[in-house]
């Protein structure tokens, strides 16, 4: 095309340079001949050589005008490429009786003009007809608008678009109006973050950053300051377009009103909590006989000692250091006594669903739980073994409800191996660190679950007790899932049970927990309990001498 070009123009500069014509170095005669009736006159002289350079430049006209016919063609645009394509083509063509007339090979007169005029007529209709056809796109373009906008703003969805070189923020005309912004004029990126929530800010911008330079998709959820004052929940998405060279130059998406969806998570998250409660409260209530026993002993030993020391002390000759031993007594029987009220209160408190959790070690949870059922263990003849991981990493999570997951499961092997010997009545509590998670697992030597079983034991209201109301499984993977963890239970080879559950690590650095502490005086090599009444009253043994003497 631009060799095209370029010829016809040089074409067009030596037809004036030359004397005559690029056509004719002289006219020497008019000739006269009778074409369709008509008398025609053309010119008769001495052919000029740079003639050939218009003859070439027509050729390739020819060639172009075939080539992008076919091409045209081949799109589908067949229309366009016999109207169009065509015309030029029979323009081309008859374009090439000019030299035969020169050079008098043939006796016609000269058609060009009328031919430029049909090609003019050809493409300036096509023109116009693509005019129209724009025209009524646009029309229905608009409409489309219209009507995509009705359907954005019916489904509660905002569309918007981020120009990131000019810092520019198109959002559909009823979002625009519900954060405050004017009918018309510019959004710049820091006007829309005076709209976000003050806590959510950070999190956005960080979502934004990450996929603007990583080119990834956005997906964030916030809180909005709309213009009436009211706060809603928004989920946003977005995608990066990237230009040739791979640098982003907008983003687009659309974002949702989520605010119901929100407060019915909200909701839900508060029955699970009530049910969580409710779920503590009755196993407390299973477990009254052996807390109430638990507190009777230091309360027994308070009394006893204290009326020791009355006794000392009513002596002319009284031992104060006796006496003084005997007070520390008291005071240590009082802090068994207070950490058991203690464990209980956590336990038995209502508290709303926790949005940041803590730090948790899931050693220290064993032990706790252990404290708390220790009597229990003592009564049912269980002997308990841990094999803890030094070291431990820590995880994120709800002391409180881990230790729920713990206790349920504990329990639930208690029950498992009601109907064995005693010498077969043995727990391992046994926790480690893998795949960046924590691992609690709880075996028993009970009955063990079927395999069709194994999964259905967790869902809501199944249970295999006769009087039990199928919750507590349920319920522990409810906590689990909402640590981002898991739960699950596998048959041991040798008989029983082992309930495990992981929960996923969030940072390097471990706590110091001494797994090898000895439980409240229960101990054996390598944190072993042996369920017995004598070996986990020893502690008492001390103090029941001192009021003797």
């Amino acid at each position: 095309a631009w060799s095209i070009y370029s010829l016809r123009t040089l074409v067009l500069i030596l037809n004036f340079i030359f004397p005559v014509s690029i056509n004719f170095r002289a006219i020497t005669d008019i000739h006269h001949f009778s074409w369709a009736g008509e008398m025609i006159s053309v010119p008769v002289g001495v052919p000029n050589p740079w003639g050939l350079i218009s003859n070439f430049s027509l050729l390739l006209l020819l060639i172009f005008s075939v080539d992008a016919t076919i091409t045209v063609w081949r799109r589908g645009d067949r229309r366009r490429a016999l109207l169009v394509g065509g015309s030029m083509i029979f323009g081309a063509i008859l374009a090439w009786h000019v030299p035969l007339v020169i050079w008098g090979l043939v006796e016609v007169p000269f058609f060009l003009g009328f031919t430029y005029t049909a090609t003019v007529l050809a493409m300036g209709y096509e023109l116009s007809n693509d005019m129209a056809r724009g025209g009524r796109l646009t029309r229905e373009l608009k409409i489309t608008e219209k009507r995509l906008t009705l359907t954005a703003d019916s489904a509660g969805v905002g569309l918007w678009e981020w120009d990131l070189d000019k810092n520019e923020i198109w959002v559909t005309p009823t979002r625009r109006a519900q954060l405050g912004f004017r009918v018309s004029g510019k959004i710049t990126f820091e006007d829309l973050i005076s709209r976000w929530h003050p806590d959510d800010r950070e999190q956005v911008r960080l979502a934004l950053k990450e996929a603007v330079e990583e080119g990834r998709d956005y997906d964030v959820e916030f809180r909005i300051a709309l213009a009436d004052g009211s706060v809603r929940w928004v989920e946003s998405r977005g995608h990066v377009e990237v230009d040739k060279h791979g640098k982003p130059r907008r983003l687009l998406g659309i974002s949702m009103d989520i605010t119901a969806r929100k407060q019915a998570e909200m909701e839900a998250a508060r029955q699970r909590q009530d049910l969580a409660h409710f779920a503590r409260v009755t196993t407390l209530g299973e477990l009254s006989c052996s807390l109430a026993h638990e507190l009777t002993h230091p309360l027994t030993a308070i009394l006893s000692n204290a009326q020791a020391a009355q006794r000392f002390l009513a002596r002319d000759d009284a031992d104060l250091d006796e006496v003084r031993e005997i007070l520390n007594d008291i005071v240590t029987e009082d802090q068994r006594a207070g950490e058991v009220i203690h464990r209980l209160r956590l336990l038995l408190k209502k508290g709303e669903p926790q949005e940041r959790y803590d730090d948790v070690d899931l050693n220290e949870v064993v032990r706790d739980v252990l404290k708390l059922m220790r009597n229990d263990l003592i009564n049912q003849n269980v002997t308990v073994d841990t094999d803890l991981a030094q070291s431990l990493p820590a995880v994120i999570g709800d002391r409180i409800q881990l230790q729920q997951v713990l206790l349920n499961l504990v329990l639930n092997a208690c029950e498992a191996m009601a109907d064995c010997d005693s010498s077969e009545r043995q727990l391992l509590i046994a926790s480690k660190s893998e795949n960046g998670t924590v691992r609690v697992s709880v075996t028993d030597r009970g009955g063990g679950v079927s395999e069709g079983k194994r999964e259905q034991v967790f869902e809501r209201f199944f249970t295999t007790k006769k009087e039990g109301m199928g919750l507590g499984l349920s319920i522990c993977r409810t906590i689990i899932n909402a640590h981002r963890g898991e739960i699950w239970a596998t048959n041991n080879g040798d008989g029983g049970t082992t309930f495990h559950f992981s929960v996923p690590i969030v940072r390097s650095d471990a706590l110091s927990a001494a797994s090898s502490k000895v439980l409240d005086g229960i101990s054996l090599n390598r944190d072993r309990c042996i369920g017995t009444q004598s070996s986990c009253s020893e502690p008492l043994a001390r103090k029941e001498a001192v009021i003797t003497d």
